[in-house]
């Protein structure tokens, strides 16, 4: 390799000159993110940030069934204190501890599950003070 450009090849290369032409064209102007500064760009580097990425668009958990089924019940919670009528708050803890009575007949691999279905009036008991009814 030589330190020097050779003779008869311009400072510009062929595809320098592709994207400065197109550039010009305004063929990038419309593409998404256009103008913004590059998001995390001060963070550490990570080799798997692309496949983090990736589960956090599509909502996937590399969570063991047993983990998944814990962090599910809390957001099921959740979702009941925040639910818009007694009706929801029932559907909402019968729909979770379905999945517990079956992961307690049959459990999934994984660290123990350490989860009891929940009191379905309990949890409307609260509900209903939350929201003065």
């Amino acid at each position: 390799m030589t330190e020097r450009k050779p003779p008869g090849v311009s400072f510009e290369t062929w595809s320098d000159r592709q994207i400065r032409e197109a550039t010009e064209r305004g063929e990038f102007a419309e593409l998404p993110g256009f103008g913004k500064p590059l998001p995390d760009l001060n963070r550490p580097y990570d080799a798997m940030w692309w496949v983090k990425e990736k589960m956090s668009r599509e909502n996937l958990s590399f969570l063991p069934p047993t983990l998944a089924l814990r962090k599910e019940a809390e957001d099921a919670l959740e979702a009941a204190a925040r639910a818009p009528s007694e009706r929801a708050v029932r559907r909402i803890v019968g729909e979770i501890n379905t999945k517990i009575q079956e992961a307690i007949r049959q459990p999934p691999p994984g660290p123990p599950l350490n989860l009891e279905p929940y009191d379905v009036e309990s949890v409307v008991h609260d509900w209903r003070e939350r929201h003065g009814k």
